[in-house]
């Protein structure tokens, strides 16, 4: 395949990507007053500050479950001893 060609291929492939984007832009407005209309807005995406809380509660709840098993073994690992002695 000669240089031309090469070119022609290039620029074509980037003015199709180019295109597709331009496209997806103009269509963006139309579609959110659609969604508006229809109400099938979108649900915001959790901020970072959310994210973070929820995986703080994730993480305090874990610890409390872990919390309370572990009292629960060692009172059940007391009474065994002291039914032992």
């Amino acid at each position: 395949m000669n240089k031309h060609f090469e070119d022609a291929r290039y620029y074509l492939k980037r003015a199709g990507k180019t295109a597709k984007k331009g496209v997806s832009e103009e269509l963006e407005v139309v579609m959110e007053r659609f969604d508006e209309m229809t109400g099938n807005e979108k649900e915001p995406e959790p901020s970072r500050l959310d994210a973070v809380k929820a995986d703080l509660t994730e993480l305090q709840d874990n610890a409390e479950g872990e919390a309370k098993e572990a009292t629960a073994d060692a009172r059940e690992k007391m009474e065994d001893y002291r039914s032992d002695n």
